[in-house]
């Protein structure tokens, strides 16, 4: 699961709480004190906590014993799309290079 599709569990409106620590996606959504998506005014669900649990009160072992629902994957960058004319240059150089070995090769 990514970070954006991780922000979808926010725990708001019915949906799933869910939380990441370390990679490791946690379901919070049965907890009372993750009712809403929301623990103690601090933390909030559809996030990464990591950072944040390093100066919380409690060990990561809590969270620790919610149920696993997956990993957290880093967001692949979007396929930059090729412009018009860097196609057109490549295809110039393509039928150069197709032209000159075809004629190197009679």
């Amino acid at each position: 699961m990514t970070t954006s599709e991780l922000a979808k569990h926010d725990g708001r409106d019915g949906r799933p709480a869910y939380v990441a620590v370390n990679g490791t996606i946690y379901d919070v959504t049965a907890s009372p004190l993750w009712s809403g998506g929301n623990h103690q005014d601090s933390h909030h669900a559809g996030h990464d906590l990591t950072e944040e649990l390093k100066s919380a009160p409690h060990v990561r072992a809590v969270v620790e014993r919610f149920p696993v629902v997956g990993r957290l994957e880093e967001e692949q960058p979007a396929p930059q799309p090729v412009s018009h004319i860097k196609a057109i240059i490549i295809a110039i150089i393509t039928a150069v290079v197709l032209y000159f070995a075809i004629t190197l090769s009679r």
